[in-house]
């Protein structure tokens, strides 16, 4: 039976490089494409990093329930299509959806038999420490990272699941145990 596993976690933490690894790793794990409103990056392609869309075309698939979990996030629209991830799960592979704590949660109550797993930093100073080392954003930049990741890490428990992503390699061991059990 094909499973959902719904990945979420502050900025810096790791997820997205974790999620990265363990696709690789796991080749019955699929990633969930996203829609967005923006527009595509300059490497970007459609169908392959999101689905595209304008704002008519969301707002429309939004009215009619088309979306598992959407949020507006910096003036555009995000979301993953029910379909998109029940066409997945149809052919027999599981589903990954790396997405924020409050999509998770629009996801277990149109879904329940998830399964939820959030990624947390070692400790506030070690996501301190990454979010510099990107060399991204200024200090106060930093600082509002850091202050909406401790507001994220208290949402941690409603997962089935916590990873601390203190050493990489046993934090993607742990989250392979997770998808292979």
């Amino acid at each position: 039976m094909s499973r959902l596993f719904v990945v979420s976690g502050p900025s810096g933490a790791g997820k997205s490089s974790l999620c990265t690894a363990l696709l690789k790793d796991c080749p019955k794990l699929k990633l969930s494409i996203s829609c967005t409103t923006r527009a595509p990056r300059p490497s970007e392609k459609d169908g392959r990093e999101y689905h595209f869309l304008d704002i008519e075309s969301f707002e429309k698939q939004k009215y009619e329930g088309a979306f598992l979990e959407w949020a507006k996030v910096h003036d555009h629209f995000y979301g993953t299509r029910q379909s998109d991830v029940l066409a997945v799960l149809q052919q027999g592979d599981d589903v990954l959806l790396e997405i924020d704590w409050q999509g998770a949660a629009q996801v277990a109550e149109k879904m329940p038999d998830i399964t939820r797993i959030f990624i947390l930093p070692p400790s506030i100073e070690a996501l301190r420490e990454r979010l510099v080392m990107r060399g991204q954003d200024d200090a106060a930049v930093v600082e509002r990272r850091v202050a909406a990741a401790e507001s994220e890490m208290l949402h941690a428990g409603e997962a089935h699941h916590q990873v601390v992503n203190d050493d990489f390699d046993e934090a993607l061991q742990t989250l392979r145990r997770l998808v292979e059990k």
